[in-house]
C-alpha cells in the first residue's frame, strides 16, 4: 500500500479551502473500513486517504507548516499502515464510563494479544502490535494494529480474550475496501 508522501501534504491555507469536500469524502473512506467487534471494540483500517487526512488534520489543529513538523508528522501516520500484503488499523476501546474504562484498561492488558483476522481459509493471522501503546498495568484505549495477511483478504475479526471471546464476520463492503487497500 503506497504510504503519504510529501507531495501529498498541501500548506494549511490550501488545505483550508479543500478540507470540506476532503473530509467528506475520506468520512466515506472509513465507514466502509470501520469495524464494530461487540460493544466497547472499533477497528479502522487505515490507507492512504485516511492518513493523508489525519496529517492534515494534525498540521491545522497544531498550526503547523515548518518542513520538518510535516516530515514528523508523515512519518508517525506512515507506521500505522501495515507491510505490503498487510493492513493497518487503529483499534479504538470505547467504553464511556471513566470508572469502568479504567478496570476494564487493567482486566484487558493482554487484549493485543488476542486480536486476529481470520482468513478465507480459516486461518488466524494475529495483530502485530505496538508495544509503546501498553503499560505496565494498565492498556491505552487507542492501539495501533498491524496483520501480515499476506495479501489476502480477511473474512472476520475477532478476539480470542478469556471472558472477551468476539468474532464478527466483515460484509461485502468492507471486504472489497481492504481487498482495494491489498491491491494499492
Amino acid at each position: 500500500m503506497r504510504r503519504v508522501e510529501r507531495s501529498d501534504i498541501v500548506d494549511n491555507q490550501t488545505y483550508e479551502r479543500e478540507r470540506a469536500a476532503l473530509r467528506q469524502r475520506v468520512m466515506g473512506v472509513k465507514s466502509r473500513r470501520r469495524i464494530h467487534l461487540g460493544e466497547h471494540l472499533t477497528f479502522l483500517f487505515e490507507n492512504l486517504e485516511t492518513l493523508r487526512y489525519q496529517v492534515q488534520e494534525m498540521l491545522r489543529v497544531e498550526g503547523r507548516q515548518a518542513e520538518q513538523d510535516v516530515l514528523h508528522e508523515i512519518a508517525t501516520y506512515n507506521e500505522l499502515l501495515g507491510e505490503p500484503g498487510g493492513l493497518g488499523c487503529t483499534l479504538l476501546i470505547e467504553i464511556e464510563d471513566p470508572a469502568q474504562r479504567d478496570v476494564l484498561l487493567r482486566r484487558w492488558l493482554e487484549l493485543p494479544a488476542h486480536l486476529y483476522l481470520e482468513l478465507p481459509d480459516g486461518a488466524r493471522v494475529r495483530a502485530d502490535v505496538d508495544g509503546r501503546q501498553i503499560g505496565d498495568d494498565r492498556l491505552s484505549s487507542v492501539q495501533y494494529l498491524k496483520f501480515a495477511c499476506g495479501g489476502r483478504v480477511p473474512v472476520a475479526i475477532g478476539c480470542d480474550l478469556p471472558g472477551l471471546e468476539l468474532q464478527a464476520e466483515l460484509n461485502p463492503v468492507q471486504k472489497k475496501a481492504l481487498a482495494e487497500d491489498l491491491a494499492s
